[in-house]
């Protein structure tokens, strides 16, 4: 008998391995603003990346996003964007992928990343 692994709509992280979201589906808690955005080795920091949802994350910028889970065909990313896409990224200026999966296309911003980002 084989379980169904439930993915969390969020971070698109398995629930109970890897998701660190609140269950209630809250905004996760920002890291505090001494804590440095950890350094990933496939991706440089100013990648964005695309998620299944659709939402753009920034490489280390948040908690419930591993570089082991960023893989394609689930992800892709934009690994060097345009000056101001992240700033610009709705849904009417969607991020569209370059690499990994390039169906991708992110209509809204990661709070967590957006806020570590602001904090640097």
């Amino acid at each position: 008998m084989t379980t169904k692994e439930v993915r969390c709509e969020r971070c698109e992280n398995i629930i109970g391995l890897g998701c660190c979201c609140p269950p209630d589906g809250s905004i996760p808690k920002a890291r505090p603003a001494s804590q440095v955005r950890q350094e990933w080795r496939r991706f440089p920091a100013d990648t964005i990346l695309i998620s299944p949802t659709r939402y753009a994350h920034l490489p280390g910028a948040c908690t419930h996003v591993s570089e082991e889970f960023v893989k394609a065909p689930r992800w892709g990313w934009i690994p060097d964007p345009p000056p101001g896409l992240w700033d610009r990224l709705c849904s009417s200026y969607p991020a569209i992928a370059s690499e990994g999966n390039t169906t991708r296309r992110a209509i809204r911003r990661c709070e967590e990343c957006e806020a570590t980002l602001s904090a640097t």
